[in-house]
């Protein structure tokens, strides 16, 4: 009785670990785009000054709203075929054209900021105390090069390269390491 439960409880074992492994194969199935391969969810940026955003993933769709701002950072939540659906920093969702996305990393500085006159130091190195090479206001678009950790990243705004801390920009997730 005790071998014949012992090979119920191996049985089992094993069917839990096949349970798991497709499980885990799923959750990597779901965090890759089934059109581009690519990571979702993942940032990008706008291509262009003018891009509509719409309901649905086809140009029948009702636009909801039009983007006017190029560099500005999205998050791809969803593929479908030439579409994606995406979200931007105040939570407003739906779907572009993949043409009118670009692959080049940008941030905005602190979205959320609603303090009048609140701005945020962009720093020589990755330090509180490094010098200031200049005070960002909200909602200032950023080139990303880097986040190697730390809780910084390397960014360049209007020419001037420094380090901003990564909790304080939206376009990358808390943790991400970029290089």
């Amino acid at each position: 009785m005790a071998a014949s439960m012992r090979g119920g409880l191996a049985g089992l074992a094993v069917m839990a670990g096949l349970a798991l492994a497709s499980a885990g194969a799923l959750a990597q199935e779901l965090a890759t785009g089934q059109v581009s391969g690519l990571p979702v969810p993942r940032y990008v940026s706008l291509k262009s000054d003018r891009v509509n955003l719409r309901e649905g993933p086809s140009k029948e769709h009702r636009t909801s709203w039009v983007f006017q701002r190029a560099g500005l950072p999205v998050e791809v939540t969803a593929e479908f075929e030439t579409w994606r659906r995406v979200r931007d920093a105040d939570g407003t969702e739906g779907w572009v054209l993949h043409s009118l996305l670009s692959g080049r990393r940008t941030v905005l500085v602190a979205p959320w900021s609603k303090t009048k006159g609140e701005t945020f130091a962009l720093r020589e190195s990755a330090s509180d105390n490094a010098t200031i090479l200049a005070s960002l206001e909200p909602g200032v678009i950023a080139n990303v090069h880097s986040c190697p950790g730390g809780g910084w990243c390397n960014v360049t705004v209007n020419k001037i390269n420094g380090y901003l801390r990564q909790d304080r920009l939206w376009g990358v997730y808390p943790n991400e390491k970029l290089n």
